[in-house]
């Protein structure tokens, strides 16, 4: 198959990505065969991945124009993949232009999509880092360039943390991170779990081994694990909840069940 003009020559275009992956559900055209087939086998399981990728995204939208009307203009976006209409820049500068946004991805595609749809916007950028690897994040040059450290700040990781195994100390990264966090800075984080998911547990749990079949393991964590990652943050009302339930602004009894199907909340620095 012939290389798209807009994937890096760098990548595999036969290994999947879950950067690709959710691109896929969420409707997008930047994935390949091998993220399509992929997200196909994991939608057998749970058919209603697109629902649950579309509840992330609106909870993004909310948490990031609560931000806004709390006076945050700097956002730091980490796991923040291939952008789709909606996105953190567009939601925080139509709300406040000049809000400063850095989005940080280890996806090859993710990156360089993100660097065609920021060109000319000189609040917004993009850093090619691991969440794992937090120092070098904060020291990007991109980071320093828009990211006023004694200010707050926003850090978003929506739907990333529970591709990180707990081997991999996910706790210990979001901590490292929070402590460069100035005071009044939010933490805003979604993750999935089975708790809430309409579905017999053996279904899901099919879904996750087509992610460990690609070595990308997807980590189902419970409520208290989850509540871990906001260790020394006071919790924004209504604290940790499914997605739907985080300050929704249509009745969440309209949602489709899949949409429940993760928790939401956003914690703030003291």
């Amino acid at each position: 198959m012939e290389r798209p003009a807009w994937a890096p020559r760098s990548i595999d275009t036969s290994v999947p990505s879950v950067a690709r992956i959710y691109d896929y559900y969420l409707g997008g055209s930047h994935n390949f065969e091998a993220d399509r087939e992929a997200a196909r086998k994991v939608m057998e399981f749970v058919p209603g991945l697109p629902k649950i990728g579309q509840a992330n995204r609106a909870f993004m939208r909310r948490a990031v124009r609560y931000a806004v009307d709390e006076g945050i203009t700097q956002f730091l976006d980490i796991g923040s993949g291939i952008p789709t209409f909606g996105n953190v820049h567009e939601i925080a500068q139509g709300a406040r232009p000049g809000a400063h946004v850095v989005y940080v991805d280890h996806d090859p595609v993710a990156v360089a999509h993100s660097q065609a749809v920021l060109r000319g916007n000189p609040d917004a950028d993009v850093v090619a880092g691991d969440l794992l690897r937090p120092r070098e994040i904060l020291a990007a040059e991109q980071v320093e360039r828009l990211i006023d450290p004694k200010r707050p700040v926003a850090l978003l990781l929506v739907a990333i943390l529970h591709f990180v195994d707990d081997a991999d100390d996910p706790y210990g990264a979001l901590a490292e991170l929070g402590s460069a966090l100035a005071p009044g800075s939010l933490l805003v984080l979604t993750h999935a779990t089975y708790e809430g998911m309409p579905l017999p547990s053996e279904r899901t749990e099919a879904a996750v081994d087509v992610y460990k079949d690609i070595r990308n393991p997807l980590i189902m964590r419970t409520r208290d694990e989850v509540a871990r990652f906001f260790e020394g943050y006071d919790m924004v009302e209504p604290g940790l909840v499914p997605m739907p339930l985080w300050r929704p602004e249509t009745d969440p009894e309209d949602e489709d069940p899949f949409a429940f199907s993760g928790y939401a909340g956003v914690g703030r620095t003291a």
